[in-house]
């Protein structure tokens, strides 16, 4: 009997571990950096209210050549916890916001919402499209399905030049002007969920300066 128990047990813990359990597996605890600022990883504001997982179809815009999301189904959405005094703070990572709101598998959901087949190999040179937060973490961006959504192509170039690689040097160059006070945080989420390539030719002028 006590040995029927025992393989009774570690049937569901391995069950639990691989994912076969029926909650949600989420990230690690954050670190402990996250309490002392009292970021709250859970924590959503969208900027427009959306019904999801939505009644139809998501269909990307175009801008400038580049894929955005469909406002309808992915407004952008921000992490109210974070602050502009956060986002300065060293020690700061966004490991206390990254799938603590969503689990991957969660975030995975927006392949069917947008009709992209999700790539059967989808990393290092071979990666073609990203979960992507609307509006980065490291901008205060929420971990809530209403900021994510699948940001692919174009196959068949340099990783560098696929889209969402283009995005996160618009993310990086918006996170140093905010901090830097060039931009007010609330202005660069805003952009960058109306339309991110707004900000590339602004973000791509640094690189060049620094070629001879």
């Amino acid at each position: 009997m006590n040995r029927s128990i025992k393989l009774i047990f570690g049937t569901l813990l391995i069950a639990s571990a691989v994912g076969f359990w029926n909650g949600p597996i989420y990230a690690a605890p954050p670190p402990p950096v996250c309490k002392t600022l009292h970021i709250d990883g859970k924590a959503s504001k969208p900027f427009a209210n959306v019904t999801l997982p939505p009644a139809g179809t998501c269909t990307p815009k175009t801008s400038r050549g580049f894929l955005i999301p469909d406002p309808k189904c992915s407004p952008g959405a921000v992490n109210p916890t974070v602050t502009l005094a956060i986002l300065k703070t060293k020690g700061f990572t966004t490991k206390c916001l990254r799938d603590q709101a969503t689990t991957p598998t969660q975030k995975a959901q927006t392949y069917a919402w947008y009709k992209i087949k999700k790539p059967a190999h989808n990393a290092g040179k071979t990666q073609t499209c990203e979960l992507d937060h609307i509006i980065s973490l490291e901008l205060g961006g929420a971990d809530t399905l209403d900021n994510i959504w699948p940001q692919c192509g174009p196959a068949g170039v340099a990783l560098t030049k696929r889209f969402f690689k283009q995005k996160d040097a618009v993310e990086n160059f918006l996170a140093a002007e905010v901090r830097a006070g060039r931009i007010s945080m609330a202005d660069a989420q805003k952009g960058v969920a109306e339309d991110w390539t707004q900000f590339l030719d602004a973000a791509r002028k640094p690189a060049k300066k620094g070629k001879k």
